[in-house]
């Protein structure tokens, strides 16, 4: 029984290698069918080029950014030991905030989208509401009795202390005075919420409606009103956003909670733009364990990136040993016929008045690879300094090399 499961498994095994290979000899096809295109007919003049030696390919301009050409070098990272962690891009508490109507109201006027750039005070919309009108006028009555409830205590006060008056009318006189003067620093509270200064109301200057102010700069994040809306004092009217300060909220099993700590480097990208990388630093692992068997780890977005934005699923990897290896991206090895190979830019030179580049074919051997990064074990005596590696685009040149005869321009 155990000898038919790995004869299964082995089956299982070949059919998946064989998939692979299809899928690059499919690959090579489709670039080399980009370069005869981009050569036009000038392949009848091929035997004028310069016969170019073995595992040389040459490109020129036109065929170069075609290719997406890009030249690197080798990076050392630590494949045999990450994590791989998927998450959110997110924002602190204090960078995002949601906007209501204190005592509700209709809006009378709002000119901004989604997306829309705000700063700190910006008026956001106005809002209409009876309520304003009588609250201010209530102010301005009881602030208007308590100067005379004032005089009154004082006056009474006075004729108690000479014995003049009784100690009831005094108490009466003073209970009003207090009374009068919680209730007008109470609706003064009452008219800062909303956005009006009490200080600056007179009894012919009464406002019907009053300003939405944005507490934080930062990008409207949801816009949940138009004008001639009532909005009720619990719903919010917008969001606001401000991404100046990004954070990863990334997800791991219970199992290597003990592999993560504070002030380790993460290396993430967006699903949606999984060519560019960007680096985080975590500051804080979650210390309650989800029923999934998940915690939450919280990095740094390190930084200023206007690329991305709240609410993105990200891939991240965090490197937790230090087993350093000669890497490089996954794009920049190939394979051929069993064999592993990475290209060399070998310079420009002039070929029938055109500026071409040429290319090395490189034999190495693959190591380990995780979080988008191949181990390459380099032939003895190469420069492992060399700044000339292709790291993008060597596929196409693979093509060009195996179709030499075709592609020469």
């Amino acid at each position: 029984m155990k000898s038919a499961v790995k004869q299964i498994k082995k089956m299982k095994t070949q059919i998946n290698k064989s998939r692979t290979m299809k899928s690059k000899l499919i690959i090579l096809t489709i670039i080399g069918s980009l370069f005869l295109f981009s050569c036009g007919n000038k392949t009848e003049h091929a035997e004028d080029h310069e016969v170019l030696p073995e595992n040389t390919c040459e490109m020129n301009a036109e065929q170069y950014k075609l290719a997406g050409i890009q030249i690197g070098g080798i990076e050392q990272k630590d494949l045999g030991n990450m994590l791989k962690l998927n998450g959110i891009i997110n924002v602190p508490p204090q960078n995002m905030v949601s906007i209501s109507a204190t005592l509700g109201g209709y809006i009378k006027s709002t000119s901004l989208l989604q997306g829309s750039p705000v700063k700190k005070g910006q008026v956001l919309a106005i809002i209409e509401n009876p309520e304003f009108i009588e609250l201010q006028q209530d102010y301005l009555e009881s602030k208007s009795q308590l100067e005379f409830a004032e005089t009154e205590y004082n006056r009474q006060k006075e004729l108690y202390n000479e014995n003049v008056s009784a100690a009831k009318t005094y108490q009466q006189a003073l209970s009003t005075y207090k009374g009068l003067k919680v209730k007008v620093s109470a609706l003064e509270q009452k008219l800062a919420l909303i956005g009006i200064d009490a200080a600056s109301l007179k009894d012919d200057k009464i406002m019907r409606s009053v300003p939405l102010i944005s507490p934080i700069s930062g990008y409207v994040k949801t816009v949940n009103v138009n004008v001639g809306k009532y909005v009720n004092p619990t719903d919010v009217v917008f969001e606001i956003i401000n991404n100046e300060k990004l954070t990863l909220e990334l997800t791991m099993f219970e199992k290597d909670i003990d592999k993560i700590k504070e002030g380790q480097v993460i290396t993430f990208e967006s699903t949606g733009n999984a060519e560019k990388k960007y680096k985080a630093t975590v500051y804080r692992v979650g210390k309650a364990i989800n029923d999934d068997k998940t915690v939450k780890v919280f990095a740094s977005v390190d930084d200023n990136n206007k690329e991305l934005l709240s609410g993105m699923y990200v891939s991240a990897v965090i490197e937790t040993g230090n087993s350093m290896v000669d890497a490089l991206p996954d794009e920049a090895v190939v394979s051929f016929d069993d064999k592993n190979y990475i290209f060399i830019s070998k310079g420009k030179r002039t070929e029938d008045k055109k500026v071409v580049d040429d290319f090395l074919m490189v034999e190495i051997k693959k190591g380990k690879s995780a979080g988008g990064y191949t181990e390459v074990i380099f032939p003895e005596g190469f420069d492992k300094n060399a700044k000339n590696i292709v790291i993008k685009g060597a596929y196409a040149l693979l093509s060009a090399l195996k179709n030499a005869g075709e592609m020469s321009c």
